[in-house]
């Protein structure tokens, strides 16, 4: 399944709700899951249709990756019944309506596409060698024997998820603004002290992820041996869907492809992932609880980014990428609102030692 997050307005103001995207040979609708669970249900004879259908189908994805696979089999119950529906309808809309002759199928042309969902948590890995090489290189540095036993990552902003077609507000201390071309991954259930073969069973499903980055401050913050911080935390893009892991049951050979205004930049395959997501995830949940709603990242693909091409983004650029099975994520670059510079921030700031310390 393809699930989504979807904006629409209604009388009562503007709602996001969690959705389902059905194909026909027209083109592609979208399902309001919760909406339709309770019409389903009250079709069914059940008094408290809306009670259950927020229980076992919330509107809100989040509620649904929590919720597991209860609510994956009423979302794929419900995509084959509609699907039905669809191909019948063909170009006509004549869908049922809901409790409230609420709508339950909407064009893609009506809603706005949002992140599919808000992350509990996010965590980004440094998995394709061709990238760490790069980076490595440049800094006049080798891969340390490190990177090539332990799946190593830093810990995102959460809080700054945008989602497709959302318009980036450049961070104001960057001149050196870079895309990132990754692949991410949904935690479905909670774990801990995994193997990789039991960590497999907590994915819930795969998106694309966006990793802008300041690379003027990430240098800075590097040097001090923390972060990146400042250098990530203003922005993530995910989307345009999660495809659940039914769907996409081998990763190992999947494209990945970047654009920058229509130009081909970025080429990838998950088959240059030096760790596989299950032993990201293995590695991650020893000594730690993992949670349903995480999201982790692969880490850039080899040729992903701006740096190993040696070029930044520019106001009004249009950054697209892609994914096989799972579709585009395109952001575009808001004018700079002002300028400053984060190392002039505390003028007068010197070290306290004395000194002959």
């Amino acid at each position: 399944m393809k699930l989504v997050s979807f904006e629409v307005t209604t009388v009562l103001g503007r709602f996001v709700r969690a959705g389902v995207v059905l194909e026909s040979a027209e083109q592609n609708r979208i399902l309001d899951l919760n909406a339709a669970y309770a019409w389903q249900l009250a079709e069914e004879g059940e008094a408290k249709a809306k009670t259950l259908a927020n229980a076992i189908l919330p509107s809100q994805m989040l509620g649904i990756i929590e919720t597991g696979e209860r609510s994956l089999d009423a979302a794929l119950g419900l995509l084959e019944q509609f699907n039905s529906y669809a191909q019948a309808a063909g170009k006509r809309t004549d869908f049922p309506l809901g409790l409230n002759e609420a709508r339950l199928v909407f064009e893609i042309s009506e809603v706005v596409l949002k992140a599919p969902f808000q992350p509990a948590s996010f965590r980004d890995f440094f998995a394709f060698e061709q990238h760490v090489a790069t980076g490595y290189r440049l800094r006049n540095e080798s891969i340390p024997d490190t990177w090539y036993k332990i799946p190593v990552y830093y810990k995102g902003n959460h809080r700054s998820i945008i989602g497709p077609e959302d318009t980036l507000t450049w961070p104001s201390y960057t001149q050196k603004l870079d895309y990132e071309l990754e692949l991410g991954c949904i935690i479905g259930k909670s774990g801990r002290d995994l193997t990789p073969e039991q960590a497999k069973r907590h994915i819930f499903g795969y998106t694309l992820v966006n990793d802008f980055s300041a690379r003027d401050i990430q240098k800075h913050e590097m040097q001090c041996r923390l972060g990146p911080a400042k250098a990530k935390d203003f922005a993530t893009a995910i989307g345009p869907c999660i495809v659940t892991r039914d769907e996409l049951p081998d990763i190992t050979s999947m494209r990945l492809q970047g654009h920058i205004n229509g130009q081909l930049l970025s080429q990838g395959n998950m088959a240059d992932c030096h760790f596989s997501f299950e032993e990201m995830i293995s590695h991650w949940s020893q000594g730690e609880t993992i949670y349903a709603g995480d999201l982790i990242a692969s880490g850039t693909v080899g040729t992903g980014c701006g740096l190993e091409h040696g070029t930044w983004l520019a106001p009004g650029d249009e950054i697209t990428l892609s994914a096989d099975g799972i579709g585009e994520l395109r952001n575009r670059i808001a004018e700079p609102k002002a300028q400053m510079n984060l190392l002039d921030a505390f003028p007068g700031k010197s070290s306290k030692l004395s000194p002959t310390t």
